[in-house]
């Protein structure tokens, strides 16, 4: 986990004191990561003043009835679409009662999943226009399948703990710009 621990380095800890000082709250959906973002968040010192709480809704049908992803969205395109991370994080910020949402979902793998090879991810944060309160703000990330050039049988895990930090990763880069981006 030595990459975790590096999240919560500097840049991590820069995410949390720019989210108060923008005096903006968050809340998070996650699939494949299953928590990652929220346990990374409130690992810094402070996080209770912006971190509302999160869903991990790994299973598809939880997408859905945690975090209000439309039934039909989910049938049409599956869980690994960049509208179904728009939508987790709508849900997490409803839910929640966040300024902010983060949705993320993907294929960690090492198995594809609905024709989706590992590495093929989306991120999305949606918030209010911070000059508008009544419009919402949508800004994603996708991720690009990883190809398997590794037989190691050790390999895929490996594989897999990467794409997982990859998109807390890419997460924590979303908020930072929502902050800069507030002015607050």
């Amino acid at each position: 986990m030595d990459e975790f621990l590096e999240l919560r380095s500097g840049r991590l800890a820069a995410v949390v004191v720019g989210l108060r000082r923008a005096g903006l709250t968050v809340a998070t959906a996650e699939s494949l990561t299953g928590g990652l973002l929220g346990a990374a968040l409130s690992s810094v010192p402070g996080s209770s003043a912006v971190l509302r709480g999160g869903l991990i809704v790994y299973a598809t049908d939880l997408k859905h009835t945690l975090a209000g992803v439309p039934a039909e969205l989910l049938a049409a395109r599956g869980p690994v679409d960049p509208d179904v991370a728009v939508a987790l994080a709508a849900g997490a910020r409803e839910r929640c009662g966040a300024d902010l949402g983060v949705g993320l979902t993907g294929v960690a793998g090492p198995d594809p999943q609905d024709g989706h090879p590992p590495g093929t991810w989306f991120v999305a944060v949606t918030g209010p226009d911070l000059a508008d309160s009544g419009t919402a703000v949508v800004t994603t990330r996708t991720g690009h399948p990883v190809p398997d050039v590794n037989p190691d049988h050790h390999e895929p895990q490996r594989q897999r703990h990467r794409i997982r930090l990859q998109v807390v990763s890419a997460a924590l880069d979303l908020l930072a710009e929502r902050c800069t981006a507030s002015g607050r």
